[in-house]
């Protein structure tokens, strides 16, 4: 038998004083089921570092359990986002921002790929690279990330299992239950074009809260996993 890797992913903790203690007990009891978890972003609810502390705190009660994690949109809405993956990293959170990491657990090399992702829209309504300056440099953010997305790829393809961690969807399939006129928000068709070409094991992301839990890129599973969709506190995967 095939070893098996065990990845607990959730996303929109929106972390606050006031979901303390939830947020540690969650952390606590995650720590004897998985060995990996994966936060997809909006960890915070308004982007402020004493925010980020309280989940920095729960992920220290799940020590020595390794944690990666992207930021999302509330992370960003302060202005303060540096200083909140700099107090995830303090308590060994690794936040990745358009890059990659491999880890070696339980004998399986994974490699995670992660990034924010951004807005645009899907084939049919989306944002195109034309008219005022304002809407072609949020095609060129996308840009970025979709270029992140495939260097990440790129430098994971040897790993036994590859995962890409991202806040915003790239399918719309996991958006359906939003309102679609606001689905060009909530994430990019774009981001799809290098997870179809690379065919990672698996795909996590947050962002719509009345969305669908599960989705695909032709082959490549893509999960919701905004604790507002699943009801848990982590969705856990066996690779």
């Amino acid at each position: 038998m095939a070893p098996v890797l065990r990845i607990a992913a959730a996303g929109d903790l929106h972390a606050s004083e006031d979901h303390r203690e939830r947020l540690t007990d969650s952390f606590v009891e995650i720590a004897d089921r998985a060995e990996l978890v994966l936060l997809a972003g909006d960890l915070t609810t308004f982007g402020l570092p004493d925010e980020a502390s309280v989940l920095a705190d729960a992920c220290r009660a799940a020590a020595p359990l390794p944690v990666v994690a992207v930021l999302g949109n509330h992370d960003h809405h302060s202005g303060r986002a540096e200083e909140v993956a700099a107090t995830l990293r303090g308590a060994g959170v690794t936040v990745l921002e358009r890059d990659h990491l491999i880890l070696e657990l339980g004998g399986i090399e994974v490699g995670v790929v992660g990034t924010k992702g951004f807005v645009g829209g899907f084939p049919g309504a989306e944002i195109a690279d034309f008219g005022e300056p304002v809407l072609r440099e949020v095609y060129r953010e996308t840009t970025l990330e979709v270029e992140a997305l495939e260097r990440g790829l790129e430098a994971v393809a040897g790993c036994h299992k590859s995962v890409v961690l991202l806040h915003y969807a790239p399918t719309a399939e996991t958006l359906v239950g939003e309102p679609e006129p606001i689905w060009a928000f909530l994430g990019s068709g774009r981001l799809a074009a290098p997870i179809g070409m690379h065919r990672p094991d698996l795909v996590v992301h947050g962002h719509a809260h009345h969305g669908t839990a599960r989705g695909s890129i032709g082959e490549v599973p893509v999960y919701n996993v905004a604790v507002q969709v699943t009801g848990q506190d982590f969705v856990v995967f066996d690779l």
